[in-house]
Formats: structure tokens, sequence, C-alpha cells
């Protein structure tokens, strides 16, 4: 029986993972902040990303039930919409701390427990790839040194055996969605600055976000990269083809098309 680690297990997507993958047979430690009783193959470990000392017990707890995990699988992360001409520091370094350096210090912690043939899967965003918007570009910055990470990660992991695959997600029906709802709520309401620009922007984030797929969707691709010889380094799920198109076009003009829209 195989056993993994997910992180962010009790949030849509990670739940949805750890439920097909017990089904399918694999043992789950279910990494979160807020766990449940345990369920058939699924063993819940409370875990604060953010604090080191929390990720050394969870290893600790993981440690004396296994000595070896088959993949790490990444999902716990947050969500933050703001200007980054407003945004108090807390916020700005503490979307880090969760996105990034959450991940970091997970792999750092378990990889004595990986083999060779081993597996890492880290989410991003669709956003990562391509030109920070505006009010969303501290998501973004974040996803997008995510992504940097996980580049350099296969980079050295591909030296020991242990592949490492990025799954970018557009929109997913989760207990994110309300969240983003909420920040873009929120920033509407309290920004001095940008109170016009943020009324039309939240007209085209609800037009995005309208446009989701299932966490369960996500957990057949990561099933999939999961029991594929050769997984794949990047998988895409349901990007949107508004941002797409405008990401091909040179930074200067997609600047000059985001100015139009919302400027008055």
């Amino acid at each position: 029986m195989k056993r993994v680690l997910i992180t962010g297990a009790y949030g849509g997507m990670g739940y949805a993972t750890a439920k097909l993958l017990a089904e399918k047979g694999f043992t789950v430690f279910a990494l979160d902040k807020n766990i449940t009783a345990p369920e058939k193959n699924i063993i819940p470990v409370e875990t604060d990303l953010t604090d080191a000392e929390s990720v050394r017990l969870a290893f600790n707890t993981i440690r004396s039930q296994t000595d070896e995990l088959f993949a790490i699988i990444h999902f716990a992360g947050i969500y933050r919409l703001d200007s980054l001409a407003e945004m108090s520091e807390d916020r700005f370094t503490g979307i880090f701390d969760v996105n990034l350096f959450g991940a970091y210090r997970i792999n750092k912690t378990f990889l004595p427990l990986l083999r060779q043939g081993g597996r890492i899967i880290i989410t991003t965003s669709e956003l990562a790839p391509i030109t920070p918007l505006p009010f969303t570009g501290i998501y973004a910055l974040t996803k997008s040194a995510l992504d940097k990470y996980a580049c350099s990660l296969r980079m050295e992991l591909q030296l020991l055996g242990i592949s490492v695959s990025v799954l970018r997600p557009g929109a997913v029906r989760t207990g994110l969605l309300p969240v983003s709802a909420k920040e873009l709520d929120d920033f509407c309401e309290n920004t001095k600055t940008y109170a016009y620009n943020a009324a039309k922007f939240k007209k085209i984030v609800n037009s995005v976000e309208s446009k989701s797929v299932s966490p369960e969707k996500i957990s057949g691709i990561v099933f999939r990269a999961l029991t594929a010889r050769r997984p794949k380094y990047v998988y895409n799920v349901n990007r949107n083809f508004s941002l797409r198109f405008l990401n091909v076009l040179p930074v200067k003009w997609q600047t000059k098309i985001i100015g139009k829209i919302l400027k008055k």
C-alpha cells in the first residue's frame, strides 16, 4: 500500500483528492490546520505550515507510522486580493508564508521519506506563468514564485530519481471561491485609491470565476499523475481563454488594454 502526504487536505481540492486516493488503496496522511476524525485510509495530522515546530511534530507523527512516502501533494494555500500600494505588510508577507514557504518547509522536512521513484505535486495557479493583473498581483506573485521553486526543485530532485509536477488550475469550486468573493468585496469597500477601478474589476472577476470546475476533476488529474509511468511536469486545468489570449500580447499592449478597461 502506497503512502502519500497531502497538505490542505481538508479543503476542496485536498479533500477530494484524499478521498479518491483512499478509495484507490493509498494511505493518506492528511495535513491541515483544521482536521476531522480519521476515515478509512485517511489519517488526519493537525499541522500549521507557517510554524516550523508544527511541521517537525507532523514529521515525527508520520515517521512513527512509516519510514517511506510515495508522494507529497501540495494543496495548502490562501488567497489575497488587494492593492500593492495599499495593503499592509502583514498581509503582504503572510501570503508568502503559506503559499511559498509552507511548501518549502514541508518538502525540506519530509524529503528523507521519499525514495527513488517518489513524486511531489505542487499546486500553483493558471496565473503563475502569465503577466500579473492589477489587484490580484499579490496572489500571482506567490504562485509565480512557487512555480519557479517547483521548476528548480524538479531540476535538483531528478538527480535523486524523484519527479516534481506542477498543477495549474483555473477557477475550481472550492472554499476559495467564497473567500475570493469576500476579498474582492472588502477591497471594493476599503480602497481609498481605486474605488472606481475596483468596481469595474469586480465584474471581470465574477465573469471569470463563474466558469469553474469541480474538485473531483482535480483529484482525477492528481491520480493520473501518481500512476503515470512518466508524469508530466505541468498539468493545466480550466485555463481561461481571455487570460491566455491577453498573455500572448506584448506586455506594453497588455498594460494599455487593462488601463483602457479599468480607467474612467
